[in-house]
């Protein structure tokens, strides 16, 4: 049987690697670095740690570490052993958190302090819990090189479809759902994003990202984790970033578009150049506006791309910024759209027409032509089949094709005549008026071109089928005259058709958006928001002509 498990690539990165410094990290004002090699050995180490502490093959380990050296070697430890690694963003709310915990029935907590003790306060759904496990004593135990620790067990021998690990969604259009990954879906993971983005050796990534330092390091690239919060990464501190980026001569790193519209006006209000290589920006859709910020902080040989993709499935597709600057963003300007990319090498991308619950068979599917807008699905090697304990939500996420699966990305869009994928928004979101709906990306992208504009949400109110569309805009600073801004959303709604259906704007003070990228806009709540707002509105009205 051939083995895929991903531990097994770290073990091969350390043997070629060897004393190259693989890791740096942040610890109290100073920098630790550890090499490939001793990374390795810490992953050993830890492993036999582990497995004396009675996590075997198959047990559903809950590991609620800060991105660190910890971190990365108790991952690839649990991996070796074939346990299944939970990882969950603690951002999303104690009440999601524990309700994710609850539902996957982890039977180790490896984690901080205060993560056993929530484990304690709030004990029922921690109640499948056999042993908790506090990654201080297990950092003491590498450090004082416990008797056994060195005695790691044989790698488990892993097969492409065997469970790896659990990995929650944001939920940003529903509660967060755990998806099970499989050691082959990572080993392709690994592959597309080391063919396409050319990620190797020579590289030093520092990932906004924790779960993508992972990637880097078993590609051989020395990872430099930001003094920054991971949940957190609009609060980014640009500064921080920055030096270390300097300090650690990083060429390479992948970020939310919330920590670039940061970091490039810190740059560009100081007139700094980063000597990167290369900035992937994913996570929500990016504007050229950002785009161009961000070139004009690189290298003029550096290379911007923005990938397409969901937690259940990534890479999708991809395009770079020189791209959208050149071809695809006067496009969008004219509400067409935002270009997400063609898709990667082995992926397979179709637009059908938009339904309503589950669809059994590929052949209830109704393909739709070039240019036309609908639900885009996904079929290729880094497609999860499905979601722990959730049988419904898996029904109604992938569609049956013979021994294969599509995946549903919830994602409205179309194919141009170059086979690039045009992004429109979640398909959740659409605003279903009694013309016809209305997708939200298009509309909010002509908007978000008024200066004083941050970002826009295209929000419904009122019964489904017969909504009134209505503009959420979070201004950019202060907006001075109220009616003259509101007047100056009106001319740019008449301006173009597909913004034209649109006469209702309201001001909102800070969005709420989605705690892995801090970009997602979480419209169903500023839809509720609005159609409180218009209902006091009229209140007032009605008691002023009374």
């Amino acid at each position: 049987m051939t083995d895929y498990n991903i531990a097994n690539v770290l073990e091969q990165t350390a043997g070629e690697q060897g004393a190259r410094t693989g890791l740096v990290a942040p610890a109290g004002g100073r920098w630790p670095s550890w090499s490939f090699a001793g990374l390795w050995r810490n992953t050993c180490r830890f492993a036999g740690i582990l497995a004396r502490q009675g996590i075997c093959p198959g047990d559903r380990v809950l590991l609620m570490v800060r991105p660190s050296m910890e971190f990365i070697c108790l991952t690839f430890a649990l991996f070796r052993l074939g346990a299944v690694v939970i990882l969950i963003d603690p951002g999303m709310g104690t009440r999601n958190l524990l309700r994710c915990i609850g539902r996957v029935r982890p039977r180790f907590l490896v984690g901080i302090g205060r993560a056993l003790l929530l484990s304690r306060l709030v004990p029922g759904p921690f109640a499948s819990l056999r042993r908790r496990i506090p990654v201080r004593t297990l950092s003491r135990a590498l450090e004082n090189g416990v008797p056994g620790s060195d005695q790691a067990p044989q790698p488990w021998q892993a097969g492409r479809d065997e469970p790896a690990a659990i990995i929650f969604t944001t939920g940003s259009t529903g509660p967060p759902k755990g998806v099970q990954y499989t050691h082959g879906i990572f080993s392709a993971q690994l592959g597309l994003i080391r063919d396409y983005f050319g990620i190797g050796g020579n590289d030093v990534d520092q990932p906004g990202f924790p779960l993508f330092g992972l990637f880097s390091i078993v590609l051989g690239a020395r990872v430099v984790i930001p003094d920054m919060d991971p949940t957190r990464p609009a609060r980014v501190d640009p500064g921080k970033f920055i030096r270390s980026i300097l300090d650690q001569e990083v060429t390479f790193s992948f970020g939310s578009p919330a920590i670039w519209n940061v970091v490039s006006r810190y740059c560009l209000e100081r007139g700094m150049i980063l000597p990167l290589r290369q900035v992937l920006m994913a996570g929500a859709p990016v504007s050229g506006e950002l785009v161009e910020r961000v070139r004009d902080i690189l290298p003029p040989d550096a290379t911007i791309h923005t990938p397409y993709g969901a937690t259940e499935c990534l890479p999708v597709a991809a395009i770079t910024g020189g791209e959208i600057l050149a071809q695809t963003w006067p496009l969008s300007l004219r509400g067409l759209g935002i270009c997400v990319g063609r898709p990667l090498p082995g992926m397979e991308i179709r637009v059908i027409e938009p339904v309503d619950g589950a669809i059994g068979s590929w052949s209830e599917v109704t393909v739709l032509e070039t240019g036309q807008i609908g639900e885009i699905v996904v079929r290729g090697p880094v497609v999860t089949r499905k979601y722990d304990h959730d049988p419904e939500q898996t029904r109604l996420a992938k569609i049956p094709d013979n021994d294969t699966l599509w995946h549903r990305m919830g994602d409205m869009g179309y194919l141009d005549k170059e086979g690039r994928l045009w992004f429109c928004g979640r398909k959740a979101h659409r605003v279903l008026t009694a013309e016809g709906p209305l997708d939200t990306i298009p509309v909010e992208t002509i908007f978000n071109t008024h200066p004083r504009v941050f970002r826009s949400a295209l929000v419904g109110v009122g019964p489904a089928c017969c909504q009134r569309p209505v503009l959420v805009v979070e201004p950019a600073g202060r907006i001075g005259d109220r009616k003259k801004f509101l007047q100056e959303l009106r001319e740019i709604a008449g301006s173009h058709a597909v913004t034209r259906p649109v006469q209702t704007f309201l001001v909102h003070k800070s969005f709420p958006v989605d705690i892995r990228h801090n970009a997602k806009i979480f419209r169903e709540k500023l839809a509720v928001w609005a159609e409180r707002r218009l209902r006091a509105r009229r209140c007032v009205r009605n008691k002023d002509g009374l």
